[in-house]
């Protein structure tokens, strides 16, 4: 247990506009470098790789690369190769492995047989002496320093600010877009105290559903597994395409929603599912611009003006983050100790 619950946690949330500007200052140019490097061997289809927050990450990645480049991309199912022995062709298809650590096993494993298998190897860790790196062609660290607590959360946003540069890399972009994040984040955590009056509403929920579409879906993921693992409420994070084919059934006025509407098309696609849960009564919590958080019970209204909908996830994380962390301590809790946990792999 730390000396003050969550205190790992809550320090580590605080740096990420200093990691974020880091990997836009000291990381960047190399991985410029490793996008040039794999553009100009002309990949005909992307894999992605990876566990638990990483996971998350590299759904993130899926739709970056197919929206902004048009390369066709699947998750992979690493028991086909690490259980089963199956060995497909992977001539000119680029692997991208995420994980933090670089040490799990089954990613080493799986990584290793698809470059024997001809796959292009890319490995984005946060650690550049990791196995994971060393059985990979390529790689890229992501810069965010020792993560300590359980519930990663700057090396997720480190993760997805460097799978954007690599995607733009791909298509021959600088990815300046990003150079205003890091002051974009650190206003959105200053304003914790909105979030923690937020937090109230969920002290004693029994359940909770998050759901989001587009751009938004991974941060909806992401939103449930730290609500998950910190204060232990069941939290079941949907498509809003996905809600309406059943799980709308369970909605009502008691269990909260929470919509992750990014400012732009995946906000338009949205906006049918949130018509919907307010037409149920649902009790709907929205993180987004201004207009869909005043339609909405509560919320947070992100600064998403003049922020392209691909980054927006950057700052959508962050007072999720902050909300798992308020709930778990508004419960009697301690993020940085959850009962029956331990990190599975250290980062550094």
């Amino acid at each position: 247990m730390s000396e003050q619950p969550g205190r790992i946690m809550s320090a580590e949330i605080a740096e990420q506009p200093a990691v974020l500007r880091r990997i836009l200052d000291q990381g960047a140019p190399r991985i410029r470098d490793v996008a040039a490097a794999i553009a100009a061997r002309h990949p005909r289809f992307v894999l992605l790789s990876a566990r638990g927050t990483s996971d998350h990450a590299a759904l993130y990645a899926k739709y970056l690369l197919e929206i902004r480049l048009g390369l066709p991309c699947g998750l992979t199912s690493m028991s086909t190769t690490t259980a089963y022995g199956a060995e497909p062709d992977l001539r000119d298809v680029l692997l991208i492995t995420v994980s933090q650590s670089g040490g799990s096993p089954d990613l080493v494993a799986s990584t290793g047989a698809a470059r024997k298998a001809g796959a292009i190897t890319l490995a984005v860790t946060n650690n550049a002496d990791s196995a994971l790196a060393a059985v990979s062609e390529y790689h890229i660290d992501i810069l965010a320093g020792p993560e300590k607590a359980l519930p990663a959360t700057k090396t997720y946003t480190a993760s997805l600010l460097s799978l954007y540069l690599f995607a733009e890399g791909l298509r021959g972009s600088d990815g300046a877009a990003a150079q205003g994040l890091p002051q974009l984040a650190e206003a959105v955590l200053s304003r914790q105290e909105e979030i923690r009056t937020l937090a109230s509403r969920y002290r004693f929920a029994g359940r909770m559903v998050i759901t989001s579409r587009g751009y938004g879906y991974p941060t909806a993921k992401e939103a449930a597994l730290k609500m998950m693992e910190t204060s232990y409420i069941p939290a079941l994070a949907y498509s809003g395409a996905d809600l309406l084919h059943g799980p709308l059934a369970m909605v009502d006025n008691v269990s909260p929603v929470i919509a992750v509407v990014t400012d732009g098309h995946g906000g338009e696609a949205l906006q049918p599912v949130l018509d919907r849960l307010r037409g149920r009564g649902a009790d709907l919590v929205v993180i987004g611009p201004k207009h869909q958080v005043d339609a909405a019970s509560a919320g947070f209204v992100l600064p998403t003006d003049g922020v392209s909908e691909e980054l927006q996830p950057l700052l959508e994380i962050l007072p999720l983050q902050l909300l798992a962390y308020e709930v778990t301590i508004a419960r009697g809790q301690d993020p940085d100790a959850p009962r029956a946990l331990a990190k599975v792999t250290e980062t550094s």
